[in-house]
Formats: structure tokens, sequence, C-alpha cells
């Protein structure tokens, strides 16, 4: 929960804008929950950035019903993409959010830098963070720490700690974890391991102090019904409304509905695990949502029998595509 506060400071003659951070956790009140697409970057034929065409694909995502939006990750390209071009999709995702969370994204290999950008975000408005270790560095622990500490006090707002140690080669650790939960800032984890068994193992350890995202498109179902309480999605930005409504039905506890629609799903949601993944997710987009598929260098678009392959993927699932309920639940985060 936030609360905004604008005072008049009679000294300097300025206004202020001072945010809050409260985490009523005694009376279950918490921070982040449900979808939040890891959003693509759109650009034009000549490598710029397409704005309009990400103010239509952003507002997609709203008219579905994801929970918030997480801009310049991976699959955001967000390596290929300069400081400025960063806030600037920053400001436009907060434009089209309608207050719901906009989180940046930080990913720098140099902990004074990722300073810099959490600080450059949270004077943009970013709403909060979901920070990396400092890759490609593999990091002991202490080092991971510091970092993520670092981040956090430069940028002043609330972190959702991105661990995928089968991409960075980075664990963080519940022992780790352990050593964060005394900062409140520290409010979620986005858990991107391929042991399902680690989202029991965060209950069992933490309760409810943080919010439990998973990371991994297929394996999302399988964290939910385990208890976690959002998905930072990928395939979402091609299937909004599908992902959506899995989330909100494994929370109802209508799992056989979640199920049917998991399953038709799941051979979309194998393309996110991949190293191509942003060609393949770019491409799912260019036809399901008829956008397209453009990427920046060093990546190209998909290409001949592989192009074939998860074009094939997608329209299969088009052509099933199964009929959603009518009934679905609230979103728990509303």
């Amino acid at each position: 929960m936030t609360v905004q506060l604008i005072y008049q400071d009679l000294t300097k003659g300025k206004k202020l804008d001072i945010l809050l951070i409260y985490q009523f956790q005694m009376e279950g009140l918490q921070m982040w929950r449900g979808v939040f697409p890891a959003v693509t970057t759109k650009f034009k034929t000549d490598g710029e950035l397409d704005h309009a065409e990400m103010e239509r694909c952003f507002g997609l995502q709203m008219e579905a019903g994801v929970d918030g939006i997480i801009v310049c990750g991976s699959l955001g390209e967000a390596m290929t993409l300069e400081p400025s071009e960063k806030i600037e999709i920053l400001k436009l995702a907060r434009s089209v959010a309608g207050g719901k969370p906009v989180l940046m994204t930080i990913c720098e290999s140099a902990t004074r830098r990722a300073g810099s950008r959490a600080r450059d975000a949270a004077a943009a408005g970013a709403d909060g963070f979901m920070v990396l270790p400092g890759v490609p560095y593999k990091s002991a622990p202490h080092e991971t720490l510091m970092h993520l500490r670092a981040v956090a006090e430069a940028g002043d707002r609330p972190v959702m700690v991105y661990n995928n140690p089968v991409a960075y080669g980075v664990d963080v650790t519940l022992d780790m974890f352990e050593e964060l939960a005394g900062d409140k800032r520290f409010v979620a984890m986005k858990e991107s391991t391929d042991d399902i068994r680690r989202i029991t193992d965060v209950f069992s350890r933490f309760g409810d102090r943080f919010d439990v995202f998973t990371g991994v498109d297929n394996l999302a179902m399988e964290s939910l019904v385990m208890g976690a309480h959002g998905w930072v999605a990928g395939l979402v930005v091609a299937f909004p409304k599908e992902t959506v409504a899995i989330h909100r039905l494994v929370l109802a506890g209508r799992l056989d509905e979640a199920r049917e629609i998991y399953r038709w799903f799941r051979p979309l949601l194998d393309l996110d695990v991949s190293t191509n993944l942003v060609q393949n997710i770019k491409l799912a987009e260019a036809i399901a949502i008829k956008s397209n598929d453009r990427v920046r260098g060093p990546r190209m678009p998909l290409q001949g029998a592989e192009r074939a392959r998860v074009s094939g993927i997608v329209e299969k699932a088009l052509a099933s595509r199964p009929t959603l309920p009518l009934d679905l639940p609230a979103s728990a985060a509303a």
C-alpha cells in the first residue's frame, strides 16, 4: 500500500513529494499481488522506440486486467536501451497504467551505475524496482547483498528481488532473504528457479513477509497452486486474458477451469524458456495481437525453420483458443 503526501516546504518554497511505504503485515495487507507482465519494447523500422505501439500494447494489458507492469527487463531488451530510453518507456507505461504499479527493472553490472539508474527511475515516477544481482559477474552472497541494498537505498522505493540462478548463476538463497527481511523496502521476490519446492520453502520460513511471484511461465500454475501471490509473466504480452484468467481462477480455488486453460497454454509458455525468448514472444505478439517482431541487434527476428516452428505453435493455439469463464473472480490486488 502506498500513500503519497504533498506538503509545502515553507523554508524553501518548494513542494516536495514524499512516498511513504507501509506494509501492514499484521492486517494481511501486501504491496504487490497478481499478474505483472514483463512487457516487450517496441521499435520502429529505423530502430527507434515506437511509442505509439507500446502505448497500444500496454493498453491491451490493462484492458485484460493485469495488476501492474514491469518495464525494461530481459524481455524488454534492457541491455540494448539507453538510460534516457528507459525513462521514456517508464513514463509511457505510467501514463497507461491507470494508477497500477509500474516497476523499473534495474539490471546493471556495476553497483554504482545501478544506484544511479534507480535514482533516475524514482525521480521519473517508478513505483518500485525489480532488481537483479550485478550480472554477468557471479557475485558471492555478501557481494550480492551489498548490491541489492545499495540499489534499494539509492532508489528508496519498494523492491522485488529477481532471483534467477539458472540464467545468471547467482542464487539469492533463503539465508540471504533472511538478511534482507529487516529492510521494509524489500517487499517481494520473483522466483525463477526451476525447483518448485522453493515456493513452499519460502512460505515455511517467512510466512507472508514477502510477496512471492513466480517468474517461469511454464511453472506458473504449479507455483500459484503452492501459494505464490503473483506471476511475472512473459507470454501475457500476446495472451493477456488467458494469463489473467489462470491466475484468478487458481486463487479462487477453481483449479479444474484453470488447469484446462493452462494445458492449452503450455506449448506457448515453453517459448519463454529459451535463449530466443525475446524473438519467440515478439513473434507471438506479431501473430496474436497484430504487433511486430522487430528487435535490436545483436538479436535478429527468427528465420527459416525456427520461425516456422514458433509460428506453428502460436497458430495452433489460436485455432484452439479456449472460451474463458464469464464470471472470473476479481483481482486479488483490487
